[in-house]
C-alpha cells in the first residue's frame, strides 16, 4: 500500500489528477457542510478543529504534490490556495442560518496547510521536491 500511495502522490504523471482531486474534495467539503444537520451529525465523531485540520491538510497535500516548482514555491502556492478555499468555505457558510462563518475556522485551515507544507518540504526527497 505505501508504494501505491507514494506513486499516486509523487509521480509527475498524476500531478493534474491530484489538483483535480483537491478541487473535488473542496467542493465536497462545501456541499456537505451546507446540508442541514450534516455538520451536527459529523460533530459527534470529531470536533470542528479536527475536521478542519484533517480536511485542509489533505487539500494542502494534494495541492502541494500537484503543483510544480521548488518546494518553497509549491508551499507558497498551496498556502495561498488554501487561504482562498478556506475563505470561500466560510463565505458560503455565512449564507445559511444554521451555519456561521468563523475566522478561527479559517485560521485552523491555514495553519493545517502550513504544517502540511512544512512537513512535505522536509520529508519529500530533494529530487522529487524539485520536479
Amino acid at each position: 500500500m505505501p508504494k501505491l500511495l507514494s506513486h499516486l502522490l509523487l509521480d509527475p504523471q498524476w500531478r493534474a489528477w491530484r489538483l483535480r482531486a483537491a478541487l473535488l474534495l473542496y467542493l465536497a467539503i462545501v456541499i456537505v457542510g451546507s446540508v442541514p444537520g450534516a455538520r451536527a451529525q459529523i460533530g459527534t465523531v470529531a470536533s470542528g478543529l479536527v475536521l478542519h485540520s484533517l480536511a485542509y491538510a489533505s487539500l494542502a497535500t494534494l495541492w502541494f504534490t500537484g503543483s510544480t516548482g521548488s518546494a518553497g514555491m509549491r508551499a507558497i502556492k498551496t498556502i495561498a490556495t488554501i487561504m482562498a478555499m478556506g475563505a470561500g468555505d466560510e463565505f458560503v457558510q455565512s449564507f445559511f442560518t444554521y451555519r456561521h462563518s468563523d475566522i478561527h475556522d479559517w485560521m485552523v485551515d491555514v495553519s493545517a496547510a502550513s504544517v502540511a507544507c512544512a512537513l512535505l518540504t522536509m520529508l519529500l526527497p530533494r529530487h522529487i521536491a524539485r520536479r
